[in-house]
């Protein structure tokens, strides 16, 4: 990603409605869904400024990987020891069957080649382990933000099950979320093209409208898995490999 994502995740990635309200939602998800085993060990790949990592740290001993450096220093700090290096697919040093949860949130969409990352995670779960992954939904909705971010696709729900069945891997709880804020995401999106407005900047909104937008997408956490929910700005998958 730009350097201008980092900077801008460490500055607001504890009070922007997007990160607090997502946190709460996947924490939900993890623990009606998950089977974490009590005592996991938990892989975050891709742990950016490590905003993550309390989160995950209540289902279990988390470990991480960041490459870069400056985030990753951040998240070493929050996660009080060394975050480590090693990019997707090659995850080197990382120990096969080693880990209950791997957790990739927003992270596949960045990798060229997705197959073969998702196959590196399945090699280093253990038996009956899982991977937690969120991906940005709609290729249609490309627009500046992609750029600055380094993606290399939006996902469909088909293109993502295709890519999890390429890696030998089953999946469960498939869903849509940010769902509610979906329409409002479209119309900003659209209005700011025909303006030719850049939407790369993820700033947060003014704080009513900020408390406002976190209300909202945080009633998704009583919603997901339990009701279809209407297409959305992302997808949500458990995954773990074919026995």
């Amino acid at each position: 990603m730009d350097r201008i994502v980092y900077d801008r995740m460490a500055a607001h990635d504890s009070t922007h409605w997007w990160y607090r309200a997502r946190r709460d939602i996947l924490a939900d998800y993890l623990d009606r869904y998950g089977a974490v085993p009590k005592d996991a060990r938990i892989l975050e790949i891709g742990c950016g400024t490590g905003h993550n990592l309390p989160m995950l740290g209540a289902f279990g001993d988390v470990d991480a990987i960041e490459i870069d450096p400056a985030a990753r220093d951040i998240a070493s700090a929050r996660l009080g020891k060394p975050v480590g290096s090693s990019p997707l697919p090659d995850l080197s040093g990382v120990e096969p069957g080693s880990y209950d949860l791997v957790a990739v949130l927003d992270v596949v969409e960045h990798i060229e080649d997705d197959v073969a990352a998702l196959k590196a995670m399945a090699r280093v779960l253990k038996p009956g382990g899982k991977i937690l992954i969120t991906v940005p939904a709609h290729q249609w909705m490309w627009s500046a933000h992609d750029v600055v971010n380094h993606h290399k696709r939006r996902y469909s729900k088909r293109t993502l099950l295709a890519a999890l069945e390429k890696a030998g891997l089953k999946w469960n709880k498939l869903r849509w979320f940010n769902s509610l804020l979906f329409p409002v995401a479209v119309a900003a999106r659209f209005a700011g093209k025909l303006m030719g407005k850049d939407d790369s900047d993820d700033s947060p909104p003014p704080a009513a409208l900020n408390k406002a937008f976190e209300t909202i997408f945080g009633l998704e956490r009583h919603l997901l898995g339990r009701l279809p929910m209407p297409p959305g700005l992302s997808i949500i998958v458990l995954a773990e490999p074919k026995r």
